[in-house]
């Protein structure tokens, strides 16, 4: 029934290649089989265990019986047990009496087990052989399965990258190696395309289990994205000297990030803009030329929703808090009035998203020119 060899080949290979452990193949061969001689030649409620010895392909059947006494089981078979009731239905085939358990093994305790060894068939039969086979197979996918989640959990979080493998609906289904990566439609970047074969990083945000295999959730418009792109190019990122406070993004048009110094000898804005822009414009060239706006983030909120607001010059910045919520009431001379708003109000609705204040842009007359809650939903 067996060819060790070929066992022994597929063992080293799927621990090699797959990172699955030797020992749970093994224990899904053994479970396999325990599985294929009950259906065979067992009985109903029989625990049956096996052994199997990969090198000489030794096989042994056990059946396994748990201790107990009067007082944890119930005798009768069609008894209904209440709410609560611990006890057990005795069953001869997974039961054994304390006291007969005594003359098997005299320190016997209640709970224990007791092992009998039982015939080992010499054939199987094709179907038995066509059971383990099946069963083998499905503890396989499940510790490859199992395998996968552990290892992309790590890295969960974390930027991947990929291959496109197939392209449906608008989703993109990417090659991760032993996963397979979905970057909705919705999670990716306006206007960018990628053909099959093509090489595409992304943000890992969730990992997911499903009965068609393991699936590893991504999204390129994750605000989450941004940052890990400058933490690759800023190694104050890295060592938590320059920490991010706030992200505000429009994916694909622009963002606006809000950076501190631990330090006060260290620049967080040139630290992620870096020398002569280089490293802003390595993130930007990965986002499709997406415009980034650096601010650093201020405990004041006057300031704070002033530096949000450039490259636009304020006048004044009125601070309002009620019921209704935070508002920022900011006056801007005329010439400033088209940088503070942005086009299409993006720039006073993504300065709104950074700081966390409803901002209402006013002239220098006191007429309201723009509100970031009226125009939040616009693109």
């Amino acid at each position: 029934m067996f060819d060790l060899k070929v066992i022994n080949s597929v063992l080293g290979e799927l621990e090699e290649v797959r990172g699955i452990p030797r020992a749970k193949i093994l224990e899904a061969i053994e479970a396999a089989l325990a599985t294929a001689y009950k259906k065979e030649y067992g009985k109903r409620g029989q625990i049956i265990r096996t052994t199997f010895d990969v090198k000489n392909g030794a096989v042994e059947f056990f059946q396994v019986k748990e201790v107990v006494d009067k007082s944890t089981v119930v005798f009768d078979e069609d008894a209904e047990l209440e709410e609560g009731d611990e006890r057990a239905i005795y069953d001869p085939e997974k039961h054994i009496l304390l006291e007969d358990a005594k003359k098997i093994k005299r320190d016997a305790q209640v709970g224990e087990e007791i092992i009998f060894p039982i015939e080992s068939k010499g054939d199987y039969g094709r179907i038995a052989a066509q059971t383990a086979k099946q069963v083998i197979m499905q503890k396989i996918r499940e510790a490859e399965k199992t395998s996968v989640v552990a290892e992309f959990g790590k890295r969960e979080g974390e930027i991947v990258s990929g291959t496109v493998q197939r392209i449906e609906r608008g989703n993109i289904f990417v090659d991760m190696g032993r996963a397979t990566g979905l970057l909705p439609y919705e999670e990716q970047i306006p206007g960018e395309h990628f053909a099959q074969g093509e090489r595409v990083r992304a943000y890992l945000y969730r990992v997911e289990e499903s009965p068609r295999g393991v699936f590893l959730r991504l999204s390129r418009s994750h605000p989450k994205f941004l940052e890990k792109l400058f933490e690759a190019e800023a190694p104050e990122l890295q060592n938590g000297a320059v920490t991010i406070k706030a992200i505000a993004r429009e994916a694909g048009y622009r963002s606006k990030i809000a950076a501190e110094a631990k330090d006060s000898h260290i620049d967080p804005v040139g630290s992620l803009v870096g020398q002569r822009g280089v490293r802003v414009s390595t993130v930007m060239s990965e986002l499709r030329g997406e415009k980034i706006d650096v601010i650093e983030w201020n405990e004041d909120p006057k300031k704070f929703i002033e530096e949000a607001l450039s490259p636009a010059k304020v006048m004044s910045i009125d601070l309002k808090e009620d019921e209704s919520g935070k508002t920022a009431v900011v006056n801007v001379s005329e010439d400033q009035q088209s940088l503070a708003i942005g086009k299409g109000g993006q720039n006073v609705r993504l300065a709104a998203k950074l700081t966390g204040w409803k901002i209402d842009v006013q002239s220098a007359k006191g007429e309201e020119l723009a509100s970031s809650e009226a125009i939040s939903e616009v693109k």
